[in-house]
């Protein structure tokens, strides 16, 4: 039995969009800041020995047919790594609404992955655990490191070179802030595998996003490793935009994020236009209705009272840089 506490990540420049569906391997890589223990992810997985199927619960319910399959692949694949055929108990417990936008999958997934890696033996470095994370959850790739981390899309065909590394730790720029505006609860429409999936095949935008993909990889890495908050706001929201163009491009169309989006974006363009000449904050949005607004401590009292004056916005979280997952000696469950 082994438990793992994981939390999600909010990426910069954004995974969307697989060169091969089966391994998980990215179009183009990433870029990602680990959120704190504001938003966790707490699995516990028990490898008894009896049992004929895995047992799975989330937040304390059973879980629906296609994410017990996705969940069950992945404890195939943890166990074929470590060259077991145990069935496993596995119960997870998300702090934050699930299949939101939120993330909950890559810190579901990875810590599915460290407690499985535990709980069988099997002894990998945190990158050979990231390439195994990556099958469950694209994203969980980046949630086995805090700080701010570099998902590699590699050139093999195998991906063992599609790895997730970390770029600068937590102590580097502590003053950053993710302030998140919660718009809505619930769970997504599309699943992200089955968008990502739709805008591949039938966006015309595509391609010219991915043509742009890896300079705005570079920018976005200088302006973390120099620190340049206007840089890096400027940048993040025109990534964020041609990630939501290439959806709206998709036939038929995917559609995340709603009016109170909207109403937030003014909001942060309005914020930056009060400012000193640079940009003070920038949003970002995933696959969902909800906003990062990605600020420095200078600014994130501001911010949040900026995003609480926001029709629609229903709750307002803020989350420093987070220090990654750690193994957790209390379980979710008694033997």
């Amino acid at each position: 039995m082994a438990t793992a506490i994981a939390t999600p990540n909010i990426a910069f420049v954004k995974y969307w969009g697989n060169r091969d569906e089966k391994l998980i391997l990215p179009a183009g890589g990433s870029i990602s800041m680990t959120l704190d223990r504001q938003f966790t992810t707490t699995t516990t997985v028990y490898f008894p020995g009896s049992l004929g199927a895995d047992e799975i619960k989330l937040n304390g319910k059973g879980v629906e047919a296609g994410e017990a399959r996705r969940i069950v692949e992945h404890l195939d694949a943890m166990r074929k790594a470590a060259g077991s055929k145990l069935r496993a108990r596995v119960e997870s417990v998300n702090s934050f609404p699930t299949s939101a936008g939120l993330a909950s999958s890559a810190s579901g997934f990875a810590a599915l992955t460290l407690a499985c890696a535990k709980a069988l033996g099997l002894h990998r470095n945190m990158s050979e655990l990231s390439a195994l994370a990556r099958l469950g959850s694209g994203s969980a790739c980046r949630s086995l490191f805090g700080g701010f981390v570099e998902w590699e899309m590699g050139k093999r065909k195998d991906g063992e070179d599609s790895v997730a590394r970390q770029i600068a730790p937590p102590s580097h720029w502590p003053e950053l802030r993710d302030v998140v505006a919660i718009v809505s609860g619930e769970k997504k429409h599309i699943s992200s595998r089955e968008a990502m999936r739709r805008t591949v095949e039938t966006s015309r935008l595509f391609k010219e996003r991915m043509g742009t993909h890896g300079r705005r990889l570079d920018a976005v890495r200088e302006a973390l490793l120099e620190k340049d908050a206007g840089a890096l706001f400027e940048e993040i929201m025109t990534e964020s935009g041609s990630m939501h163009a290439v959806m709206r491009d998709s036939r038929p169309p995917i559609i995340y994020m709603n009016e109170v989006s909207a109403r937030i974006v003014d909001a942060v363009k309005e914020f930056n236009a009060a400012g000193e000449g640079r940009a003070r904050c920038g949003y970002t949005f995933d696959a969902g209705p909800n906003a990062h607004v990605i600020t420095t401590q200078r600014y994130e009292n501001e911010v949040r009272e900026m995003l609480l004056d926001v029709k629609g916005v229903k709750q307002v979280m803020v989350s420093g840089v987070g220090e990654g997952p750690e193994m957790s000696e209390e379980h979710l469950f008694k033997i």
